[in-house]
């Protein structure tokens, strides 16, 4: 089988193999090393960065660890594993994709606050170049302090959303490779910032966003992203022409209002519990009089 798969892709035009490779072995892993490497590289650079902090006597707390083990298996399992196959066939295993990069991949990573151990893992000299990039005043940092503000990260990341769910952006991605992989990039990267302000991981670019308005934020994340799964769910026609089954499409909208809506949710109460807790310790610090 692994030898008639060869001879089908070898034999097959460069602008089919798209095709060839989402129609052999529909239970396979697939091994892609524009994927695989840039998450090894990751993982072995936080590995050792926390390597470092931990010599030099840095914590680095073992529940970071594990969200950055979740956040990259997330992101393998949605982008290398038999799921990526069954998103060229399947409405909802393609939002499945979408949803291990949005509410998994994503905010788990930002939860490990990696950038500690990240830039240990750099040489010397790059480290403190690095530390220069980011200095206050720099451009890289007034751009990226811009782009994580709560209201300009929450519109990036619905608009995103919704204009790659039109029928003609959404049908090109499943047609194309390349396009594909430009949508889960952006799917991707919008939803980093979408979650910067609600995580607030380092380095932090300003005071934090207000606990009042990060409920306000993951609630109406969750009302916009319930309208368009409803709008999915309840459509007497598929929109999509790569998607011909309404049932398929009714099971991806249902995903989308419900998984979506409850990773929101959690946030929320995350956010209360933080709050909550700020709120104890505030109690609790003695007074001047005492």
């Amino acid at each position: 089988m692994a030898h008639g798969a060869a001879q089908a892709i070898g034999a097959a035009p460069a602008g089919d193999l798209w095709s060839v490779a989402t129609s052999s072995a529909p239970g396979a892993w697939i091994v892609r090393p524009e994927v695989v490497a840039p998450l090894l590289i990751v993982a072995g650079a936080y590995t050792v960065g926390w390597w470092q902090l931990r010599r030099r006597g840095g914590v680095v707390s073992g529940w970071r660890v594990a969200a950055a083990a979740g956040g990259l298996l997330s992101a393998l399992v949605a982008l290398s594993s038999p799921v990526d196959r069954l998103a060229h066939a399947s409405f909802a295993a393609h939002m499945t994709q979408h949803l291990l990069l949005i509410v998994g991949a994503a905010p788990l990573l930002l939860l490990a606050n990696p950038f500690a151990a990240l830039c240990w893992a750099l040489p010397g000299p790059i480290r403190a170049r690095a530390g220069r990039l980011l200095r206050p005043g720099t451009a890289l940092r007034a751009l990226w302090s811009g782009l994580t503000i709560a209201w300009i990260a929450w519109l990036a990341h619905v608009a995103t959303i919704w204009l790659w769910h039109l029928p003609s952006a959404y049908d090109l991605a499943v047609a194309d490779r390349v396009v594909h992989d430009v949508e889960h990039l952006v799917f991707f990267g919008t939803a980093v910032l979408f979650w910067w302000p609600v995580v607030d991981p380092a380095p932090r670019l300003r005071a934090a966003t207000g606990y009042g308005v990060r409920v306000v934020y993951l609630v109406l994340a969750a009302l916009q992203g319930a309208f368009l799964g409803l709008l999915l769910a309840m459509s007497r026609e598929t929109w999509y022409r790569s998607y011909p089954s309404a049932e398929d499409q009714s099971l991806g909208g249902l995903m989308m209002w419900g998984i979506g809506g409850a990773a929101d949710m959690l946030g929320v109460l995350i956010v209360v519990g933080c709050y909550l807790r700020a709120q104890d310790g505030e109690a609790n610090e003695p007074s001047p009089r005492d």
